[in-house]
């Protein structure tokens, strides 16, 4: 049930019900579209929210944590902190109930970044040694890579802090990697390292082909069983500057069965945003296998049983239905799927059918998306835990305000 006082979105007739959920609240986005900013009991969202639409965030600047409940359409904001960036905000998300939420801030004496298990119903909380990037399904565990070294591939994903304060990586570093965090305790340690990675993932790597530079980790996801782990693992060159092709990298949730389902020759021909399927042992992802653009495609988490999932072209942030049959996606402005006006395509396709519907257009081009599109808007449009609902971003009247969309009537 959604609040019947949330304006709707009507703009270019969407083919199902979509609602704006925080109209009073300018600069709010959800935090990926791997992960549901909509609570387990489907209540309540939890968002991060911008102060300034107009500037870059320098380290310290103040954000809000915000809380929507759905059923009353209040929007509160619960929290501050000072530890985010561009595209994720805090990486505001929840646990396994309503009374854990999740994101992250920073200590500006020690520019040491941290989680905080946050309860919105009391306002208890509880920081952790180590830092949030997603939270199991069951709510004890959270898994990260370094955040405040996420920058060095891509601004956006991690938590800013001043240059002089982010460690820097020599080649595979040892003391670097996936860092697991128990929530119940708030220790954390390096579950396994960029080194270890490298020297027994299967297949094999060619250290050869990267002696000129170092490694960086970027996305690190559960699978929605919890008992493995995808990690997206980058490389920058001494020499050239550039970032090289990634690697997709799978283990157990224990770090051990080191695999590499989708290597750099492959991936380095173009594609983006890998992401578990609900069956959580095949990955999928946008990978350039053709001239024509962007395939869809799905492999086991070792890289066994490689599919092209449909000729309808891939794009944006795609994610599995469990039905195995829809796949929900969005589109950058800058690809050619997007309709060239600031405007792009909310996607449902349908692989039995091998087709696409359009569920909605909507503006995601911000008036000011800084010098290096860090403050671009990317929908991620994502699920809610019962696949019936889905959040996205959007450019409103120039700000970023949050969507659901009720979607059970297609599926």
């Amino acid at each position: 049930m959604i609040y019947d006082g949330f304006p709707r979105y009507t703009g270019f007739d969407p083919e199902v019900p979509v609602w704006i959920v925080t109209p009073d609240l300018d600069g709010c986005i959800h935090r990926f579209f791997d992960a549901s900013s909509i609570s387990p009991s489907g209540r309540y969202m939890g968002l991060f929210r911008f102060l300034s639409e107009q500037k870059l965030p320098a380290p310290g600047d103040v954000g809000d944590i915000v809380v929507v409940d759905l059923e009353t359409g209040e929007q509160s904001v619960v929290a501050k902190t000072r530890g985010w960036d561009t595209q994720m905000g805090a990486h505001v998300q929840w646990g396994a109930k309503n009374e854990e939420l999740f994101f992250n801030d920073i200590n500006t004496e020690t520019w040491r970044p941290f989680g905080v298990k946050f309860n919105p119903l009391t306002g208890e909380r509880f920081e952790m040694d180590g830092t949030v990037y997603m939270v199991s399904r069951d709510g004890k565990q959270a898994l990260s890579p370094c955040l405040v070294r996420t920058g060095a591939t891509q601004a956006g994903y991690g938590v800013i802090a001043p240059a002089d304060q982010v460690p820097r990586n020599r080649g595979a570093a040892d003391d670097d990697g996936i860092y697991i965090t128990d929530t119940t305790t708030g220790k954390s340690r390096l579950l396994v390292s960029i080194r270890e990675i490298v020297e027994t993932a299967v297949p094999k790597f060619n250290l050869d082909d990267y002696a000129d530079g170092d490694f960086y980790g970027f996305h690190v996801k559960w699978n929605p069983q919890d008992d493995r782990i995808m990690f997206v693992l980058r490389w920058v060159s001494h020499t050239a500057g550039l970032k090289y092709g990634p690697d997709l990298i799978t283990m157990r949730a224990d770090g051990s069965e080191i695999c590499r389902p989708i290597q750099n020759d492959v991936w380095s021909k173009g594609g983006h945003h890998p992401d578990w399927c609900p069956d959580g042992e095949t990955v999928m992802m946008n990978l350039r296998l053709h001239d024509a653009g962007l395939s869809l495609i799905r492999a086991r988490y070792d890289g066994s049983g490689f599919e092209e999932l449909t000729t309808v072209h891939g794009s944006g942030h795609p994610t599995l239905h469990p039905n195995g049959r829809h796949i929900l996606t969005d589109v950058y402005l800058h690809e050619s799927l997007a309709y060239g006006d600031g405007t792009t395509p909310l996607r449902l396709i349908d692989i039995e059918k091998d087709t696409e519907l359009v569920i909605a257009r909507i503006n995601n081009d911000p008036p000011w998306p800084g010098p290096k599109r860090e403050l671009r808007i990317d929908p991620h449009p994502a699920w809610d835990r019962d696949y019936k609902r889905a959040a996205f971003n959007i450019c409103d009247g120039g700000v970023r305000r949050v969507c659901v969309a009720d979607l059970s009537g297609l599926l």
